[in-house]
């Protein structure tokens, strides 16, 4: 007994049905000894730009200007004598018709189909309902489509579909090209802030010997020549530090990408975009105005405001940003001074009393951990405007200098927004024998079954031996800011190809 197709399978069918067409339409040009996919075609207009440029032209109004496009085609009636033709600027119809083509020439396009590539010369006119159209004069097949595209009206709205096939996406929903041209233009503002201010932009190894520069689980490699272990990237803290070691200039960044072997969500990709920043003679306090100036501006350049609506709540990045500690934030949610409990076994009952999401029995936990357990328990998602909160616990904070009104603290500040932490920044640990400290202090943490902590980088240790000057680090998190600078609500949304679980046919 026969059973009724899945949904699936009437798509698979249907497909095939339609590429079998367009192949058909393929062999026509192929019999007629015509290249389908030409070498080479040179417009001289792009589609946004006459529409700019023809605003004016009345209805029913011809001109005699001859002009050149190229692009897809995303609509097509009549048998090829009306085409919405699409380019990265917009959409401008074309009019084919025998007054103007010859009847080989009309033949041809009835063999175009959804999704191919043409070029096209021809006049500029304004129809009667006032669509601005190009009266082809030539047409030229540039690349044959074989695959069918999203139906029109519905779209392609699978959103698994759209992550893995992202070419399809942005031909179906140009709207999401939006984010990833926004993107550019952030990133690029923030190049040209730092290069005004004379900083240099520089590029440090993918693959590190030593994963270091943040606490974190790296993704591992082996480099067969060498025979030996290789780490990606996981922070580019530790090699820009060592370039102001090296006096390379007073400011040096890195925009790139970073690799963490960790979990996913809505907020995290294994491999993202951070810039990092670190400007010699600076502390943590001059890192916070860098941080709000470069993240105003950008919105402001961006957006035409600093402020911006994010999943309908409205957010203002305008300077300057509320400034408080990590302890005095959990104090006035909490009631609780953890500076007052210092004590670690009194810290734990506390955090009991809290309900703390903490492991009492964990060799590796420590008074800062439980800090900023509070921390992110009851303060962390009430954080919708721009803030600051400064002063971490040195236990969590392994490359910051120490604060020097607290022992327990280090000047270091991460910066929210919507509930995320969007900016680290520190004044960087420049005592090479402090330092060495604090990095045995991680490996213990490592032997303990921390396996985010820190390892020790004896050559890092080195370069602050020749010495490295007083000197402020700033990360900002490029996706996340990425997210609230175009209302997008996964991470997935603002990276042109996120990763994706390995799909398996079955």
């Amino acid at each position: 007994m026969s059973q009724a197709k899945t949904e699936s399978e009437t798509l698979v069918q249907d497909s095939n049905i339609v590429r079998d067409a367009k192949l058909n339409n393929l062999s026509y040009f192929e019999d007629k000894g015509v290249d389908a996919y030409p070498h080479r075609f040179k417009p001289d207009s792009k589609a946004g730009d006459l529409q700019s440029k023809y605003q004016s032209l009345e209805d029913g109004e011809q001109t005699e200007d001859i002009i050149i496009v190229a692009g897809r085609i995303k609509a097509y009636r009549n048998s090829g004598m009306f085409i919405d033709l699409h380019d990265t600027t917009g959409k401008i119809q074309i009019f084919s018709h025998k007054q103007d083509l010859s009847e080989e020439q009309l033949e041809d396009i009835k063999h175009y189909d959804l999704g191919d590539i043409i070029g096209v010369k021809g006049y500029i006119r304004r129809t009667p309902r006032g669509e601005l159209t190009i009266n082809a004069k030539e047409t030229t097949l540039l690349t044959k489509s074989l695959q069918p595209l999203p139906d029109k009206h519905s779209g392609l709205t699978d959103v698994e579909q759209r992550y893995r096939q992202r070419y399809v996406d942005m031909i179906a929903n140009p709207e999401v090209k939006d984010a990833f041209r926004k993107r550019s233009q952030i990133i690029r503002t923030f190049q040209n802030i730092l290069d005004e201010k004379g900083y240099i932009e520089v590029e440090t190894p993918v693959l590190h010997t030593i994963p270091g520069g943040t606490s974190a689980k790296p993704f591992e490699t082996h480099h067969n020549s060498l025979d030996m272990p290789l780490y990606l990237r996981i922070a580019t803290e530790l090699h820009l530090k060592r370039l102001i070691v090296g006096g390379l200039a007073d400011g040096v960044y890195e925009i790139g990408r970073l690799f963490r072997n960790e979990g996913m969500s809505v907020k995290h990709n294994p491999e993202f975009t951070t810039l990092e920043v670190y400007v010699a003679y600076s502390d943590y306090n001059d890192m916070m105005d860098l941080t709000e100036e470069l993240v105003s501006k950008t919105c402001e350049a961006v957006n035409g405001t600093t402020a911006v609506s994010f999943n309908g709540k409205d957010i203002d990045f305008k300077a300057p940003w509320p400034r408080i500690s990590m302890v005095d934030s959990v104090k006035e949610k909490t009631n609780v001074d953890f500076l007052e409990i210092t004590d670690l076994k009194a810290a734990i009952e506390k955090a009991k009393e809290l309900e703390l999401d903490i492991n009492p029995n964990d060799k590796s936990l420590n008074w800062g951990k439980i800090v900023e357990a509070a921390f992110e328990k009851y303060v962390e998602g009430t954080l919708i405007q721009p803030t600051h909160i400064t002063d971490y616990p040195l236990d969590i904070s392994p490359l910051a200098k120490k604060h020097p009104e607290n022992s327990l603290l280090t000047e270091r500040f991460e910066s929210f927004c919507n509930g995320w932490e969007i900016a680290n920044a520190f004044s960087e640990l420049n005592d090479p024998q402090d330092q060495v400290a604090r990095f045995q202090e991680q490996v213990k943490l490592r032997e303990a079954g921390d396996d985010e902590a820190q390892y020790l980088d004896m050559d890092f240790v080195n370069a602050l031996e020749v010495g490295m000057p007083p000197t402020g680090g700033l990360g900002i998190g490029m996706d996340r800011l990425v997210m609230l600078l175009t209302d997008s609500h996964s991470i997935r949304d603002v990276i042109p190809f996120p990763t994706m679980k390995e799909k398996t046919d079955n």
